[in-house]
C-alpha cells in the first residue's frame, strides 16, 4: 500500500528551488515520487507503507537549506514589516552589516596609508572578502547539498563560483556586493511571491471560524469545524454564511461576490441553495447544512487553484527543459570567454577571467525560469477570485488559443426556465389538453415539463399523475391518463404518430419562426393541440457574443432544439448554429470544429460532458455545482455568459504577461552580456541585472491580480 503524504516547505520562492528538493527527496528509500509545487511552496509525495518517515524528510530538505512548516506556515514573508524575521532578510542585514564594516575598516586603513604603505590595502581588501565570504555561506551550503542530491548546476552554484572568482583576482569588493544585492533581490522575491500565495490564501479566510447552531428553541456559538450534515444554523444580517446549505426559514439578500465575483447582492428565499462566506446583507435566515468545513464550496475552491497551479503549460515546460541545459551551458561559456582569449591570444589574464565571472551572474536563469509560473500563478489567482476557475496553466493557456467557441443554447445562453406563451387547441378544449400534458410532465423533472405544469396551476387546473410515463429519447415523453394514452412530442415525431394537416403544420412553423420550443399534445392518434414554450435569453448573452466577436473569436451554437427556434434564437445573437443534435451529434460537429482551429466548448457541466471533454477547453456554466466543478477545465461560479469573454481576456492578458517577461529576461541577458564583453559592465551590475530583472518579471506578474472583469 503507498500512501501520499502533503508538507509545506518554507523558503521555496524560485522555480530553481524545485528540481534539488524533488532529486533528493526521491532519493530516500520508499518515497516514490515528490512534487513541489512553487506556487504553494508544498510538496506532494508519494511514500511506500512503511517506508522513509517525516523526520528523515526533515532532514534532507534541512540540509538544501530549507525547513517543514509548522501547521500552516511559519513566518510571514510578505510585507517589510515582517522581512527580519525570515532566514534571507536576516541575511541581507547581517550583509549589510559586514558591508558596513569592511568599508569603515577601508576607511581607517586607507587614512592609515601613508604610513604603512602597501598593508592598508591588503587589510581592507581582506575586509570585504571576509564579509563576501561569510555571507556566501548559506548559498556555498544549498550549492553543495544540491550537487550531493544530484543537482550539480544551480543558481547558487553560479553566484558561488563567481563570488570565489572574484575574491581570487583581488576584486572582494564587487564580491562583497554581488553576495548582498544577491541576497537583496531572493528576499524581495520571496516578498512577491508570498503576496502571491496571499492573495489565494485569502479565499480560505472567508468563511467565519464560528457559527450560531440552533438547538431546539436556543441557539449556541460553535466552532464551524464542529458543524456536521444536517444541523441548522442562523444567520444575522451583516454576518456570513458559515456552511454550503439550503435555506430552511427567512428570505434576505446574500453578497455572493467573494465566491462568485457578482457584485451585486442576489435574493434567496426558502429552498435556495447557498455557499460558505456569502455575506448576509439584511434578513434572519436558517440554513441547514449540507457539506462540512472540509468540504464546502471555499474548499473546493482552494484545492482546485493548489492543483491548478501545480499544472504546468507548455510555456513552463518549455522553459523548465531549456534552463536543465542553459545553467550548465552559462557555466562553460564563462569558462570559455575567462581562458580562450589569454591562451590563445595572449590577452590580459585578469581582465578576461573578470569577464567571465561576469557571465556567470549574467547567465543565472532567476527571472527566465520565473516569468512563467509566476504570472500563471497570478492569472489562476485572479480568476478564482472572481468566479473564474480553471484547472492549471495547461488550461488558462489553451483558452488563448481558441479560435471558435461553442455553446449550448438552454441554461447556458437562455435562462433555462421556459415559459408557457402560447397554446393552441385543434380538438377538445384548452383546458381538457393542458390538464393531459400537466398529468404527463408532472413525473418529470425537465424545464419544459415544469413550465407546463406551471401553467396548469396557474389555470388553476386539477390532474392527476400518468401512470406508466416514459421518456421518448429525445423525442417526448408519455404517459397513460385514465384509459388514454397522451403523448407530449416535437412536430417531427408526432407526425409519425398522428393525423397532421397543412394548417396545423403552418401554425409550427410559425411558432418555431419566433423562436418557440414546442409540445405536440396527442391522444391516442389524435393531435389536441400544441403548447409553445420560450426560454428567454439571458441579459448578457448579446453583449458577450459581441465582446467574442470583437475578439476575433467565432461563435457557434449546438442545440438539440428544431432548427427553426434555433435559428430564432441564433439570429438574435448573431451567431452560426447548428440544431436538432444529439449528443453523438454534438460530439462530431466539436470534432469537425476541431479541424479549424482550437475550440471551447460551454455548457452546464451535465448534459453536455462528452462534448466538454472532447474540446480543447471544457467551460461549464454550472453556478458552483459539484458536477459544474469536476467535469470541465474552466467553470463559471455565476451563472453569466459574460463569464467567457472574462476568461479568454484574462488568458490572453496571462500570456501577454509571459511573453513580457520572457522578453525582457532574454533583451537584459543579451544587453548586459555585450557590454561585458565590451568591458562596461562590472561584477556588482551582472548581479544586479539578474536579481533586478527576477524582481521585476515578479512583479509584473503581480499586476493580473488587478485583472478586472
Amino acid at each position: 500500500m503507498n500512501k501520499q503524504i502533503n508538507l509545506r516547505v518554507e523558503g521555496v520562492d524560485c522555480p530553481s528551488c524545485v528540481g534539488p528538493i524533488e532529486k533528493a527527496v526521491c532519493a530516500l528509500p520508499g518515497v516514490n515520487t515528490a512534487s513541489v509545487n512553487f506556487n504553494t511552496g508544498k510538496i506532494r509525495l508519494d511514500i511506500e507503507d512503511g517506508g522513509v518517515d517525516v523526520v528523515a524528510i526533515e532532514k534532507t530538505i534541512n540540509k538544501l537549506g530549507y525547513k517543514l512548516a509548522k501547521g500552516d506556515g511559519g513566518a510571514a514573508t510578505g510585507g517589510l514589516r515582517a522581512w527580519y524575521y525570515t532566514k534571507k532578510g536576516k541575511l541581507v542585514l547581517f550583509t549589510g552589516v559586514m558591508l558596513v564594516l569592511a568599508t569603515l575598516v577601508y576607511i581607517l586603513a586607507k587614512n592609515a596609508a601613508v604610513k604603512i604603505s602597501g598593508f592598508s590595502i591588503e587589510l581592507y581588501e581582506l575586509g570585504y572578502a571576509i564579509a563576501a565570504l561569510v555571507a556566501l555561506v548559506p548559498m556555498a551550503k544549498k550549492a553543495f547539498s544540491s550537487a550531493r542530491s544530484g543537482s550539480s548546476f544551480t543558481i547558487d552554484t553560479l553566484v558561488t563560483f563567481a563570488v570565489v572568482g572574484a575574491i581570487v583576482i583581488g576584486a572582494s569588493v564587487e564580491a562583497a556586493v554581488v553576495v548582498f544585492l544577491f541576497a537583496l533581490g531572493e528576499m524581495l522575491e520571496s516578498m512577491a511571491t508570498e503576496k502571491a500565495r496571499k492573495s489565494v490564501k485569502a479565499l480560505a479566510d472567508l468563511a467565519p471560524k464560528m457559527a450560531f447552531l440552533v438547538q431546539g428553541e436556543g441557539v449556541s456559538e460553535v466552532a464551524v469545524d464542529t458543524l456536521v450534515v444536517g444541523n441548522v444554523v442562523e444567520i444575522q444580517p451583516g454576518g456570513r454564511v458559515p456552511a454550503d446549505g439550503v435555506i430552511v426559514q427567512g428570505s434576505t439578500s446574500l453578497d455572493e461576490s467573494s465566491i462568485t465575483g457578482e457584485s451585486i447582492p442576489v435574493r434567496r428565499e426558502v429552498g435556495a441553495q447557498v455557499y460558505a462566506g456569502a455575506i448576509n446583507t439584511d434578513g434572519v435566515i436558517r440554513l441547514r447544512v449540507d457539506k462540512t468545513a472540509e468540504d464546502n464550496m471555499i474548499a473546493r475552491i482552494m484545492n482546485l487553484v493548489e492543483e491548478a497551479e501545480a499544472g504546468k503549460s507548455p510555456t513552463a515546460r518549455f522553459i523548465d527543459d531549456f534552463s536543465r541545459y542553459y545553467t550548465p551551458g552559462v557555466l562553460v561559456v564563462g569558462i570559455l570567454v575567462g581562458v580562450i582569449p589569454p591562451v590563445l591570444f595572449d590577452a590580459h589574464w585578469m581582465t578576461w577571467v573578470y569577464k567571465g565571472l561576469a557571465i556567470w551572474l549574467i547567465g543565472c536563469p532567476c527571472a527566465l525560469v520565473l516569468s512563467t509560473p509566476a504570472a500563471i500563478t497570478s492569472g489562476i489567482a485572479a480568476g478564482a477570485r472572481r468566479g473564474l476557475l480553471m484547472k492549471g496553466g495547461v488550461v488558462l493557456e489553451a483558452i488563448s488559443k481558441v479560435s471558435t467557441i461553442a455553446f449550448d443554447k438552454t441554461g447556458t445562453l437562455t435562462e433555462g426556465i421556459p415559459k408557457v406563451t402560447d397554446i393552441q387547441t385543434f380538438n377538445g378544449t384548452e383546458a381538457e389538453m393542458l390538464s393531459f400534458a400537466a398529468a404527463v410532465e408532472v413525473t418529470s423533472s425537465h424545464p419544459l415539463a415544469l413550465a407546463i405544469v406551471d401553467a396548469a396551476r396557474q389555470h388553476d387546473l386539477t390532474f392527476s399523475r400518468a401512470k406508466d410515463a416514459k421518456a421518448l429519447s429525445g423525442r417526448g415523453v408519455q404517459g397513460k391518463v385514465g384509459n388514454s394514452v397522451i403523448t407530449i412530442a416535437s412536430p417531427r415525431y408526432a407526425v409519425g404518430i398522428s393525423k397532421i394537416g397543412d394548417a396545423e403544420r403552418k401554425v409550427f412553423s410559425d411558432f418555431e419562426e419566433d423562436g418557440k420550443t414546442l409540445g405536440v399534445v396527442v391522444k391516442g392518434k389524435t393531435l389536441l393541440g400544441v403548447i409553445a414554450m420560450r426560454d428567454e435569453l439571458r441579459e448578457d448573452a448579446r453583449d458577450a457574443m459581441e465582446q467574442l466577436r470583437a475578439m476575433q473569436i467565432k461563435t457557434i451554437m449546438l442545440t438539440g432544439d428544431n432548427a427553426r427556434t434555433g435559428r430564432a434564437i441564433a439570429a438574435q445573437l448573431g451567431m452560426d448554429v447548428q440544431a436538432e443534435l444529439m449528443p453523438d451529434d454534438k460530439l462530431k460537429a466539436i470534432e469537425t470544429l476541431k479541424t479549424q482551429g482550437g475550440v471551447a466548448m460551454v455548457g452546464d457541466g451535465i448534459n453536455d460532458a462528452p462534448a466538454l471533454a472532447r474540446a480543447d477547453v471544457g467551460i461549464a456554466m454550472g453556478g458552483g455545482t459539484d458536477v459544474a466543478l469536476e467535469t470541465a477545465d474552466a467553470a463559471l461560479l455565476r451563472e453569466y455568459v459574460g463569464g467567457v469573454p472574462d476568461l479568454v481576456r484574462l488568458s490572453n492578458a496571462t500570456m501577454k504577461n509571459i511573453h513580457q517577461n520572457i522578453t525582457f529576461s532574454l533583451i537584459l541577458k543579451a544587453v548586459f552580456l555585450v557590454t561585458t564583453m565590451l568591458g562596461y559592465t562590472s561584477l556588482w551590475m551582472a548581479i544586479l541585472a539578474d536579481t533586478g530583472a527576477t524582481v521585476l518579471v515578479t512583479l509584473n506578474a503581480l499586476r493580473l491580480l488587478n485583472f478586472k472583469t
